[in-house]
């Protein structure tokens, strides 16, 4: 068997040893680095499977798959699928939780696997999984693009532009995200946030059972959902409505029936790193890694999250808009939490040239930063400070992992008063 692999990244590398392990004569031909133009120019007849790694757009090419497709038509038990912009790995982290505690409970409930864009590559599960399991798979749009079956349970949470840099434009990258319910039938579940009108647009298209969310949930399960702010509590609800409609059932009767599973899965996930991740608490003030806040809306959640505290932010990188979402950073900046902001890398630059705050603070390192951010929070009884960019790493960092990382050795380095 001769394959070539589109891309070369964590996907792809984890196919061509699964395929190695599954087909003793597989040959492959690795392709990457190269632009769609490029490999869309090039042979490809002696190929018995083109697989097409996530970061490669689809081609429409003879033979040509994606590994996410690959997984779908292999996949021997259910799927549970979720998207968002942003949300989507907390919502999936959620899911497995819940389902987690029902299994260790009762083992003959469905053992999760969580997969995905969240950093587990289907493929590497794919021969462990048995019939009886569930699989748990956070779905970027470069994932959904040419989806061919969609999954038993769908999720879509909140939608907004994002990779506009890869799409041709937001009508694609909403289109790709549709594909997670275009293939469903009446024996599937959509699970939509009725809050966000991409995400309802897309529901009123399809053919599955809908359960739109958030909705209300019990004050002792709301109280176990450990995440500071709404997003995350709705992602919490999101989770459960993916659950219930797993088991067929309706909220109302999951929650009823189910408060002590649901209650031990939502209190058991502390959240995932570089999502608004609690460092440590420091001389009254608390520190926060949020580098995974990489456009507007991210860095207004994470704003939103600490209402009724002192917030220090740190702010800024690259750019993903050209500057035209500017306006909007600033505007969230505007709330009265905000006491200080610390202003890095080529947006933080930006945003200091084009509005006049006496909030603001420009450093040239994070390092500086941190520094600036932990003594304007002296002036307070007690404060937060969180690194939200707003904006992508790489004019500063290798990604936004890094990015998080080093903010978090710097709180971890930092010594009581």
């Amino acid at each position: 068997m001769k394959i070539a692999l589109l891309g070369y990244g964590k996907e792809g590398q984890a196919a061509e040893k699964y395929f190695k392990t599954k087909y003793k004569d597989a040959t492959f031909d690795i392709f990457e680095n190269q632009t769609p133009e490029e490999l869309q120019q090039k042979d490809y007849s002696s190929y018995d499977i083109i697989l097409r790694s996530p970061s490669v757009p689809p081609l429409s090419l003879p033979n040509e798959s994606s590994l996410t497709r690959y997984f779908f038509d292999h996949c021997p038990c259910p799927i549970i699928g979720v998207t968002a912009t942003k949300g989507k790995g907390t919502t999936c982290s959620f899911i497995r939780s819940i389902l987690n505690a029902e299994h260790s409970q009762d083992p003959s409930n469905p053992k999760p696997y969580l997969v995905g864009n969240i950093g587990t590559p289907a493929i590497e599960v794919l021969d462990d999984l048995k019939p009886t399991d569930v699989v748990v798979y956070e779905m970027s749009s470069f994932q959904l693009w040419d989806l061919k079956k969609s999954p038993h349970v769908a999720v879509i949470g909140h939608l907004e532009p994002d990779h506009l840099n890869v799409h041709q434009d937001y009508q694609d990258y909403l289109s790709a995200k549709a594909n997670i319910t275009k293939h469903q039938t009446q024996t599937d579940y959509l699970i939509y946030n009725q809050n966000n009108q991409e995400a309802t647009k897309i529901a009123a298209t399809s053919k599955a059972q809908k359960i739109p969310y958030p909705f209300d949930i019990p004050d002792d399960i709301k109280a176990a959902i450990k995440l500071p702010g709404k997003h995350n509590q709705d992602d919490a609800i999101a989770a459960i409505a993916a659950v219930t409609a797993s088991k067929n059932i309706s909220p109302d009767e999951y929650l009823a029936t189910s408060a002590t599973s649901i209650i031990q899965g939502l209190s058991n996930f502390k959240g995932l790193p570089h999502r608004l991740e609690f460092v440590r608490e420091l001389d009254h003030v608390k520190y926060y890694n949020d580098s995974f806040a990489t456009n507007a809306s991210s860095t207004r959640v994470a704003i939103e999250a600490f209402p009724d505290d002192n917030l220090i932010l740190i702010v800024g990188g690259r750019d993903k808009t050209n500057y035209e979402d500017l306006p909007e950073i600033y505007e969230s900046l505007k709330s009265k939490n905000v006491k200080k902001i610390i202003l890095i890398g080529e947006s933080g630059h930006e945003l200091a040239k084009r509005y006049q705050d006496n909030r603001f603070k420009v450093a040239e390192s994070l390092e500086e930063a941190v520094k600036d951010a932990v003594k304007a929070a002296q002036e307070f009884k007690t404060a937060i400070v969180a690194l939200s960019p707003g904006a992508a790493s790489f004019d500063m960092f290798k990604d936004a992992y890094s990015r998080g990382d080093q903010f978090r050795n710097l709180i971890d380095s930092l010594t009581q008063k």
